[in-house]
């Protein structure tokens, strides 16, 4: 409905998207974005690797600005699309991977298999030979999947892993290994130090909280000291991910905090986790941050790192992703309540995953094409399925103006987690297909995310 300026209870504290320029380059071409949704038919995701490559760049000199030698590994879950690979390889950095899909698209993608990382629990078979014969780093998460590494390593090829450590601070967590596992991981490893590499440890922590990582770093660091006193390499520490993205400004997110209520959102819906939309320091500055950080013994972390020559490992994925992509749904209806209008897009919010977490994704949608109106509309955002919870955006978000018939609704900055981590044919709808979009040239253009570009073939 429209916006009553004598209504004296404010309403929702907008939140717009820090976004980089090649966005404003795509969005506001005059045709462009239409001719793309008149190609696929339904919604999709736009894609920029050349961001992409900015941003491992930017991890990379915090590195070299801190003195310290190390690995950037690109945590291949945050997103699906192919066309990152070929920006690692390129690059030198590695690839994060968790399966045997997400291995072989890694290598497809001309990562070599040396450059890759092997997490999560509990491994399949063929996901650890095919690591072993790929010289690929494997994080062992339990002693059961050390006994079969052990395996393979007299049967197959030698093998190079990491141990990882069950922090102290989540010892409820069901990942890692526990001070009693460690020493028995380390026993079996230097008893078969011929044919098994111990690269170093390995951790992961939740939160985004700058101080825990480079303490448990530290702690890590001692304990590639100790294993190299085994005889073993050791000559590695790797603090996973959970480097921030900063979305939208601080002063737009202090407000949102400081006002934010229920009556914001359809039907009164409760929310009391967000991510943190602002984050300062965020990406590389954290990483900086990081290594900056004083830790127990003296010195910064950065100096501990290279008095003991131990190499620092990274899996960003999210913040190699910041400012790579956003979501577009084409609009297929409108209507009005009391207050406020519901907009219903094509896709469903599966496409835009936060939903499905418990949580919202917060920075404001934007109309397109952009229009001039003296009708403000405060709407929330549905999907195209029959279910009341398929909700893009329960917010009552601001748009210059109702949307009609074949507008579009761009979600920004979605590329991180976003776009495809929940995605399904639900409904028997096809996936939104991703666009990825060059923009270094006299004009823009765009091709389907389908494997290596073209001008790295062959």
């Amino acid at each position: 409905m429209e916006l009553n300026p004598a209504d004296p209870r404010p309403g929702p504290v907008p939140l717009p998207a820090r976004e980089p320029s090649w966005v404003g380059r795509v969005r506001d071409h005059p045709e462009l974005l239409g001719d793309i949704a008149d190609a696929v038919g339904g919604p999709y995701h736009v894609l920029d690797d050349a961001h992409f490559a900015a941003n491992l760049t930017g991890f990379a000199e915090r590195f070299a600005d801190a003195g310290v030698a190390g690995t950037i590994y690109f945590g291949k879950k945050a997103n699906k699309a192919a066309c990152w690979l070929p920006r690692c390889a390129a690059a030198g950095a590695g690839v994060d991977v968790a399966s045997v899909a997400e291995l072989v698209g890694a290598l497809a993608g001309g990562v070599t298999g040396d450059q890759l990382v092997i997490t999560g629990p509990a491994k399949s078979d063929e996901l650890l030979w095919l690591a072993v014969r790929h010289r690929s780093v494997i994080a062992v998460d339990a002693l059961d999947e050390l006994a079969r590494l052990l395996v393979l390593a007299r049967t197959v090829a030698p093998v190079r892993l990491l141990l990882r450590i069950r922090p102290a601070a989540d010892p409820d967590s069901r990942f890692g290994l526990t001070d009693a596992e460690l020493a028995t991981a380390l026993d079996r490893c230097v008893e078969q130090r011929d044919t098994v590499e111990l690269t170093g440890f390995s951790f992961h922590l939740t939160g985004y909280a700058v101080a825990p990582r480079a303490w448990q770093a530290a702690a890590a660091i001692d304990r590639c000291v100790a294993a190299r006193a085994r005889g073993l390499a050791a000559g590695a520490v790797s603090i996973g991910g959970g480097f921030t993205v900063d979305y939208v400004d601080d002063q737009a997110w202090q407000a949102f905090q400081r006002e934010f209520r229920d009556s914001w959102f359809h039907a009164g819906k409760s929310f009391r986790t967000f991510y943190p939309y602002h984050s300062d320091p965020a990406g590389p500055a954290m990483l900086a941050a990081v290594l900056a950080e004083s830790v127990p013994g003296g010195g910064d972390l950065a100096a501990r790192l290279a008095t003991t020559g131990t190499r620092l490992l990274i899996e960003p994925g999210r913040a190699l992703l910041a400012g790579c992509g956003f979501s577009v749904f084409p609009v297929q209806g409108y209507k009005e309540r009391a207050g406020y209008g519901i907009v219903t897009v094509a896709g469903t919010s599966l496409s835009l995953s936060e939903q499905w977490f418990g949580s919202e994704y917060l920075p404001d949608p934007v109309l397109w094409p952009a229009r001039p109106s003296d009708r403000p509309v405060r709407v929330c955002v549905g999907g195209a399925s029959c279910l009341e919870d398929d909700m893009l955006t329960w917010r009552k978000v601001q748009l210059p103006g109702p949307p009609r018939l074949g507008d579009l609704l761009i979600y920004p900055n979605t590329a991180g987690y976003q776009m495809d981590s929940n995605e399904s044919e639900f409904h028997e709808l096809a996936l939104p297909p991703k666009v990825v979009v060059d923009t270094g040239g006299p004009r823009v253009r765009w091709r389907l995310d389908a494997g290596v570009p073209r001008s790295r073939r062959g």
